[in-house]
């Protein structure tokens, strides 16, 4: 039995390989003659460009089998970037050898972006050549094969580095400071803290920009133990370098281990109030070994500066303990200091922060009352009972952070209570406040329509206008059908202030479904300040809303009709114009029917025609039906091509004048119409000088565009 299910796990692993070997040897055989054809274009006379393109496929399909035709592109000068794209993506020793054998012909430019890919590749068999090369005269070469060294990182590229640091000129030390720092790198990744920690010291006290000491610095810290880094880091908090500063901010979050929360808290204690804001703000990012404490601490007294940074951290840090110091900040006069400590109190995070602030919120008492019912309301926490109870309180600061919390908590269920303290408010003063509450409440409800339901049945109890105006405010935010149907019977109805509030709300709606109320309100009103702001609301969903083509032509035919001044249905002619299609050419060739309109609507016509294009001549016939003036058409000169090829079509064009600013062709493309391509592959455009009733006029056309030639001014 056990011999049968071992010659069976057998059988299935070799199945197993063979489906492998397979689909190895497929993408093999793809790879293949994709590289083949690559190596064939390399080879011929294809235009550089040609060759540069398919210097990057080789270096997904390139293998050794392309390095020597791309090492032949190396000095090229247009190509040597190209054909290094892809030597530092194939794999093996035959494109490192080729770009080693390079460096020996090479100089200037194209030597040094040899020497990066060898720095790319980081072949350590390149360190003696790299090595000479930091003495090249080409200041240059010599700073790219410091880099290419660092980046090679091995114990001999750094020994050469180390030796040249001292010697080197100042125009390459700062190269070669690089190139350090990156062995060192090297070294600390791989476990060798000492001599990383060596070389780190050894830039830090050479002669190079500030830029490689910070750099070095930062290694240096990071690559001692602790009791020797944390006193190195703090020597760069105390820094008047202000570079140097920022670099210990940020080693400090990356710094492990639990000592140095301590010193950063000691630090931040000592120093000036600008810095110790910013300290903080780096003890915050280390939230699993912070000193809350000290954070704290800096929260509830000193420099503002210090104390707002404190309690913003805390809403990062922050835990259930800092609730106390919290509450008693918020109640501070300080504005800013009070209000950043209520943001912070919104935003600790935690189920026991929750929990305290709730069994808190009925002993609270004075001004701790109205603060912890606002928390409630920032947090969202279900506390309604208790709100609602505090409605009752004589306190009109407690009643209006009862009334916000439950415009941010209260649910359908219980919407009721909002609704009647705008509807039928105990206090009076609370009304403006209850308005808005309601309003938050109800746009936050998942169920929008049974809101809207229930606003508009309050609409109904309420014997004030002004109540009625603003739940119509509230219903429009809402939005959805039975909103729409309370604000448009509103607008429709005999009261002037309804009907104001109304139509304005119905101008303003943000949704398409608005169009046909809008539109039988243009009809029917009978103020004409109300039919105008109703024929405005229907045209500004034609002009502003995505619609369907043939509903939005349908609506700028039934705002024609139901426009009754000129200056109405010019504002319709701007839609037409701003949305060009059949439907709407149409619509303005009618609307040059109308003498008002005939100076308006035909500029607008012939913008049309040229934007849809489509048959021109079918165009022409359309606009001589519609009564379009004819106009003297001379074309002057006309030239298409790209750049400086051009071929000269004006002879073509001037046989295609007719009494309109419109030149059909006998083909919708130009190279067939002007009798050949004359760039080809290339963009094109016609440009086309011209006279009109004697006005000269120049314009030019994308290629195969209709031509249409403006009126000159």
């Amino acid at each position: 039995m056990q011999n049968s299910q071992r010659i069976t796990q057998f059988v299935i692993l070799l199945v197993t390989l063979n489906l492998l070997w397979t689909a190895t040897a497929v993408a093999e055989d793809a790879v293949a003659p994709q590289e083949a054809e690559l190596l064939a274009v390399l080879r011929s006379d294809a235009p550089a460009a040609d060759k540069a393109i398919t210097c990057k496929k080789l270096a997904i399909y390139g293998s050794a089998e392309a390095v020597p035709d791309l090492a032949k592109l190396l000095a090229d000068p247009e190509l040597n970037s190209w054909a290094r794209i892809a030597l530092e993506a194939i794999p093996g020793e035959e494109a490192d050898e080729a770009l080693r054998n390079a460096t020996e012909s090479l100089d200037g430019l194209l030597l040094v972006g040899t020497i990066n890919s060898i720095g790319v590749r980081q072949d350590a068999q390149a360190v003696e050549i790299l090595s000479a090369h930091l003495q090249d005269a080409d200041s240059d070469v010599a700073s790219a094969a410091a880099v290419a060294l660092g980046h090679v990182g091995n114990a001999s590229a750094s020994e050469s580095l180390r030796q040249a640091l001292a010697t080197a000129s100042l125009s390459v030390r700062s190269s070669i400071a690089e190139g350090c720092v990156l062995c060192a790198e090297s070294f600390l990744a791989d476990g060798d803290s000492d001599t990383a920690r060596q070389i780190y010291d050894e830039v830090r006290a050479a002669d190079v920009p500030l830029q490689r000491v910070i750099e070095a610095t930062r290694g240096a810290i990071l690559a001692r133990k602790e009791d020797e880094a944390i006193p190195l880091l703090m020597e760069q908090f105390r820094s008047p370098v202000k570079q140097l500063f920022q670099l210990a901010l940020g080693t400090a979050r990356e710094f492990p281990g639990g000592d140095v929360d301590q010193a950063l808290a000691n630090e931040m204690r000592r120093t000036s109030p600008e810095r110790a804001a910013l300290i903080i703000q780096a003890m915050a990012d280390r939230p699993e070994t912070v000193v809350l404490t000290a954070v704290l601490d800096a929260a509830r007294q000193g420099p503002k500066e210090v104390r707002l940074s404190a309690i913003e951290a805390l809403k990062r840090i922050g835990d259930v303990s800092c609730l106390p110091s919290l509450l008693e900040i918020a109640l501070e006069t300080d504005e800013d200091v009070a209000g950043t400590a209520k943001d912070t109190l919104s935003e600790i995070p935690g189920d026991d922060v929750d929990g305290q602030i709730l069994a808190l919120l009925p002993q609270s008492e004075g001004g701790m009352y109205p603060l912890m019912i606002e928390l409630v309301g920032r947090r969202r926490l279900q506390a309604v009972p208790e709100l609602i109870k505090a409605l009752e309180s004589s306190d009109n600061d407690v009643r209006s952070a009862a009334l916000i919390a439950l415009g941010e908590t209260v649910n359908l269920d219980r919407l009721d209570v909002l609704v009647n303290q705008v509807v039928s408010p105990d206090h009076s003063d609370d009304a403006p406040v209850a308005q808005r509450a309601l309003k938050a409440a109800s746009v936050r409800m998942p169920d929008r329509e049974a809101c809207a339901v229930m606003l508009a049945d309050a609409i109904d109890q309420t014997p004030s206008v002004k109540t009625m105006s603003a739940l119509l405010e509230i219903l429009a935010a809402v939005g959805g059908t039975r909103s729409l149907e309370a604000v448009g019977a509103a607008a429709n109805s005999a009261d002037a202030q309804l009907q104001d509030t109304g139509t304005r709300l119905l101008g303003q709606w943000m949704t398409a479904d608005a169009a046909p109320v809008l539109l039988d309100l243009s009809k029917s009103a009978s103020d004409g300040k109300y039919r105008d702001r109703a024929f405005r609301g229907y045209l500004r969903i034609a002009r502003q809303f995505v619609l369907p083509e043939q509903e939005r032509v349908d609506m700028c035919e039934q705002a024609f009709e139901m426009s009754r001044r000129p200056a109405d249905q010019k504002l319709v002619l701007e839609v037409l114009e701003r949305y060009p299609n059949a439907g709407m050419l149409g619509l303005a060739i009618q609307a040059m029917q109308t003498p008002e309109l005939k100076d308006d609507a035909t500029p607008v016509v012939l913008k049309i025609a040229e934007k849809i294009g489509g048959d021109q001549k079918q165009i022409i016939e359309q606009l001589s039906k519609a009564g379009l003036e004819k106009v003297k058409l001379e074309i002057v000169q006309a030239e298409y091509g790209a750049g400086t090829t051009q071929k000269n079509v004006t002879d073509i064009l001037q046989e295609q004048v007719r009494n309109f600013p419109l030149i059909t062709l006998k083909s919708n493309s130009y190279n067939t119409s002007f009798g050949g391509d004359p760039a080809p592959g290339v963009v094109k455009e016609l440009k086309v000088r011209y006279r009109i009733d004697g006005k000269e006029g120049e314009a030019s056309f994308a290629e195969n565009a209709p031509i249409f030639l403006p009126l000159p001014k």
